[in-house]
């Protein structure tokens, strides 16, 4: 992903809220698989990680990245943007530069 690809995405992600939240249980399969989920349905995320969860931001994207073969956009705070295109060309909704 380039860097132009990642600020047009940044841009994108300021105007969505976080639809999921990372608390003090930190990455279970339940939420993996509903991150994943959310990724084919919205392609662009954004989640909050709570401070009650012991684990940084950056660490939690990267693996969250990996897991859901995905793009991690950013890391500010506790908040982490993810990116997958949909598998189906005809349900993408977003066209990177």
């Amino acid at each position: 992903m380039t860097s132009k690809q990642r600020a047009y995405l940044n841009g994108l992600a300021m105007n969505i809220d976080p639809i999921f939240q990372i608390g003090k249980a930190s990455l279970t399969p339940e939420v993996t698989k509903a991150i994943d989920e959310a990724l084919e349905a919205r392609e662009l995320i954004k989640i909050s990680v709570l401070k009650n969860c012991l684990d940084d931001g950056r660490s939690i994207g990267e693996v969250l990245a990996e897991r859901t073969r995905s793009q991690l956009v950013q890391v500010i705070g506790r908040k982490i943007i993810l990116y997958r295109p949909a598998k189906d060309p005809d349900k993408r909704k977003i066209q990177l530069p």
